[in-house]
């Protein structure tokens, strides 16, 4: 059963305010994943606490660069469940994560975070983890 949507609302919105578009059901994932040309980071976002701690305001850091995705997407696990399945067949041959973000380069995957990544790491962990993957492929 999905979180209560007044719950997760301002976990969305953490995103959405900072330029994430949300995908909410499968077919909005496969229209924008399947098509996306250039950079594309996809944020699998969660209620637990290292989503809140670290993952968002790491991922939102991040974006603080010379170089950065064009395009911003999330999906939130434990909510939009359908979404987040197809989110996560691109994000194969990683196993189910959440939180995590997945870094694409023309509809290829070319950089990962799992949650193990996020848990035990700072915001500023994350947040550089990631500028060093858009310093590579943006």
């Amino acid at each position: 059963m999905p979180y209560p949507e007044m719950l997760v609302a301002p976990m969305r919105a953490e995103l959405t305010n900072n330029g994430f578009t949300e995908l909410k059901t499968p077919e909005e994932v496969d229209a924008h994943l399947s098509s996306a040309t250039g950079v594309s980071l996809v944020v699998v976002n969660s209620v637990c606490g290292c989503a809140a701690g670290s993952a968002r305001p790491g991922i939102v850091r991040s974006l603080n660069n010379d170089k950065k995705p064009d395009n911003l997407f999330t999906v939130f696990a434990g909510q939009d469940t359908e979404a987040v399945a197809k989110a996560r067949e691109f994000m194969l041959p990683f196993p189910p994560s959440s939180p995590s973000a997945a870094l694409f380069k023309d509809g290829k995957l070319v950089h990962f975070i799992q949650r193990l990544e996020v848990e035990g790491h700072t915001a500023d962990q994350v947040a550089e983890n990631l500028r060093n993957a858009y310093n590579q492929h943006c």
